[in-house]
């Protein structure tokens, strides 16, 4: 019987099929071989015995969180409480781009801030949507359902964004765990205790830890390059340019005036880490 995984509970793994949900267990071969079952697989499992036998190819994966089959990535993004974050925000549309998942940038918390403190930040979110990425706000619920029509989504960002908190009122039958901000971090507590899947309308979405620790050094300074898609418009006379040290290169021609200073700034303290 072919199923998804859509939550792990220590070893459990509840798995939705078009005969209902089963909870199984992994085959020890998988232990063996080193391969751990993800949030998102789809699986060959044993309904009688309860065993997944075997998982199928995975269209993408990723590690923080564990997760794999994305389709979309909502990043969930406050403008305050906890704070903006562009480093945070490029840091996951680059892992978005690598992954080959389509990353939607959903602005929260807008309230919160005054008009000055929004239209500073309104520049850099329209420098974002002339790259082609989508820009949506949390109180556009219908907006957000229709954009992930028969697509597996996940929502991820900063922690305490409030990701939780609008996929309770995308389906007013969740009831997600949330929690207040820390004002001693300026940050939200961790309020999900695992990761899971659940159907919102025509859609799966995954609820997933909030985190800001993300580890880039597990890709390539080419991928990182490659993931600011900025950069690809421009022609440098230098083979495999990095766009960093060289002389005339054309990208740096352009920082400030077509590149968005900042963005181009931590595309440099990405591949120093590396």
């Amino acid at each position: 019987m072919k199923g998804q995984i859509i939550k792990i509970v220590s070893d459990d793994y509840f798995i939705d099929s078009s005969n209902g949900e089963f909870i199984c267990k992994a085959r020890g071969k998988f232990r063996k071989d080193n391969i751990s079952p993800k949030v998102g697989d789809y699986v060959i499992f044993d309904m009688d015995k309860k065993i997944i036998e075997e998982i199928l190819p995975r269209k993408n994966e990723l590690d923080r969180p564990l997760v794999s089959n994305i389709d979309e990535a909502f990043i969930v993004t406050s403008l305050k409480k906890p704070e903006f974050s562009e480093n945070l925000l490029d840091k996951l549309l680059t892992v978005c781009e690598i992954n080959n998942i389509k990353p939607i940038i959903c602005i929260t918390k807008k309230d919160l801030v005054t008009k000055s403190e929004f239209n500073r930040v309104k520049k850099i979110l329209n420098y974002y949507k002339k790259l082609g990425y989508t820009v949506v706000y949390n109180n556009q619920l219908f907006k957000i359902k229709r954009m992930f029509k028969n697509k597996t989504v996940v929502f991820t960002g900063q922690t305490g964004a409030g990701k939780s908190s609008l996929i309770n009122k995308l389906d007013k039958n969740l009831d997600f765990e949330t929690d207040e901000i820390s004002e001693a971090l300026g940050r939200g507590k961790h309020t999900t205790r695992y990761v899971t899947l659940v159907k919102i309308g025509k859609g799966m979405v995954v609820d997933t830890p909030g985190f800001s620790a993300i580890d880039l050094s597990i890709y390539s300074k080419e991928q990182i390059k490659n993931s600011f898609i900025e950069f690809n418009k421009y022609n440098c006379p230098y083979k495999d340019c990095m766009h960093i040290k060289e002389n005339d290169c054309e990208v740096k021609k352009h920082i400030n005036n077509g590149i968005l200073k900042s963005r181009y700034y931590n595309y440099i303290k990405f591949i120093e880490k590396r």
